[in-house]
């Protein structure tokens, strides 16, 4: 009994879901939350994560941003760091001239 509560607590992210965190497993579903809920004040952290080294992050977060702007700039998830810098560099640009995410 001891060992199946153990199993299934560690099955789950001990920390909650949040744009901040440094955990995939706790920042993808904020991020998705986010796009879902069209939480533009979240934009300019989903830019900040756009150069973030996990890929599944990277995916969650141009998801976000293209179902709340629209945009994608070029950008793909995919790509290695270089290949990536002109595309966020342009949505860095667009948080510029869009400093309220509208």
């Amino acid at each position: 009994m001891i060992l199946a509560g153990v199993c299934v607590g560690g099955c789950f992210s001990p920390d909650p879901k949040s744009l901040t965190s440094d955990s995939p497993p706790s920042a993808i579903p904020a991020i998705k939350e986010a796009g879902e809920k069209n939480d533009r004040a979240a934009i300019p952290r989903l830019v900040q994560d756009l150069d973030d080294n996990d890929s599944a992050m990277r995916f969650a977060v141009i998801n976000a941003l293209q179902k709340m702007t629209g945009q994608d700039f070029g950008y793909r998830y995919y790509d290695d760091e270089f290949a990536r810098r002109p595309a966020i560099e342009r949505w860095r640009q667009w948080l510029k001239d869009h400093p309220s995410g509208q």
